[in-house]
């Protein structure tokens, strides 16, 4: 697998190139101790996926607060896909710092979003499949997210939205949110990214 550091510590997109032969191919999807050889213990407590029918469906910004914060490991398997980051890192350089990825199945290409930042996703095509792995279990009252289209974030979205659900289409504003969500995700000293 081939790592590429994104401009959010910690955050990677990651290449499993296939091999293949006369059956067809293998490619390594996850790895455990590559991640931790790059610094990230990924221990995985869930695996989802996710169906979307329409292009320009929109599911997201979602993460959640420590200590239930949680690293996610999320693949395109069918269609094609943008994933947008925001790193929620009070000490982080980057904070607040927005990071787009394009995902599409036949990359065989995937998203590493560390803890403590958040994601959202919209799909480029119809019939867009995802499958990630998650390091913590869903912890409903941990839950939050950012609204799709804050203008803080000025988030360029590819598509005009076609699906949203109603809860990512309510979350706060920043100008709302961003001193509940600085004081939520500080961590002690000697936690620090």
């Amino acid at each position: 697998m081939q790592y590429e550091p994104l401009a959010i510590a910690g955050a990677f997109k990651v290449t499993s190139p296939p091999i293949g032969d006369e059956r067809g191919w293998f490619a390594r999807a996850f790895c455990q101790k590559e991640l931790l050889e790059h610094g990230v213990d990924f221990q995985v407590r869930q695996i989802n996926r996710s169906y979307n029918q329409r292009a320009g469906t929109l599911r997201g910004f979602h993460f959640q607060f420590p200590p239930y914060a949680e690293h996610k490991f999320l693949r395109c398997v069918g269609g094609e896909l943008v994933d947008v980051l925001v790193d929620l890192r009070p000490e982080s350089p980057t904070f607040l710092q927005t990071e787009t990825v394009e995902l599409r199945a036949e990359d065989h290409q995937a998203v590493l979003i560390p803890e403590r930042c958040c994601h959202a996703l919209q799909t480029l095509t119809d019939a867009t499949e995802i499958l990630y792995q998650v390091s913590e279990f869903y912890t409903p009252e941990a839950e939050f997210g950012l609204r799709w289209n804050d203008p803080e974030l000025a988030i360029s979205w590819p598509l005009e939205v076609s699906e949203i659900s109603p809860k990512d289409a309510s979350w706060p504003l920043l100008s709302e949110s961003l001193a509940s969500i600085r004081e939520r995700m500080t961590l002690s000293e000697g936690l620090k990214i």
